[in-house]
């Protein structure tokens, strides 16, 4: 797959957070980790707390709105790296797909036994 490069539109965008949190928590679940390390690391990217990161499940609020109004998108996420589904993090230029992705690359991260401060990159 060639990197994102456009405003292309991808159905995601448009998808609740909160109807895709279950698959993360699950992920994680069946790997050992917990509910709680998943809720740290949309805590750490995106600086929700527990009651606005509750807010936005109830509210629905899609993946691109998600990202927009974040309270504090965390400035260490530019260190993530990798690939999520063939593709390179870092070559991802579009901004909305590209969060998606860095929060993909740290439940991926937690799913396989990285230790929590590795996956916040020491803030953990």
């Amino acid at each position: 797959m060639k990197p994102i490069t456009d405003k292309q539109t991808h159905r995601i965008y448009g998808m609740s957070v909160a109807s895709v949190y279950p698959l993360y928590v699950a992920k994680a679940e069946r790997k050992g980790r917990t509910k709680a390390e998943v809720d740290e690391i949309f805590f750490w990217l995106t600086g929700h707390t527990p009651a606005t990161l509750k807010a936005e499940f109830d509210n629905k609020t899609d993946f691109e709105t998600f990202f927009a109004d974040a309270p504090r998108l965390n400035p260490a996420r530019s260190a993530i790296t990798g690939t999520v589904c063939g593709i390179r993090v870092e070559a991802i230029e579009e901004p909305t797909m590209r969060e998606i992705r860095y929060l993909d690359k740290l439940v991926d991260a937690l799913a396989k036994g990285r230790p929590m401060e590795k996956i916040l990159r020491g803030a953990g």
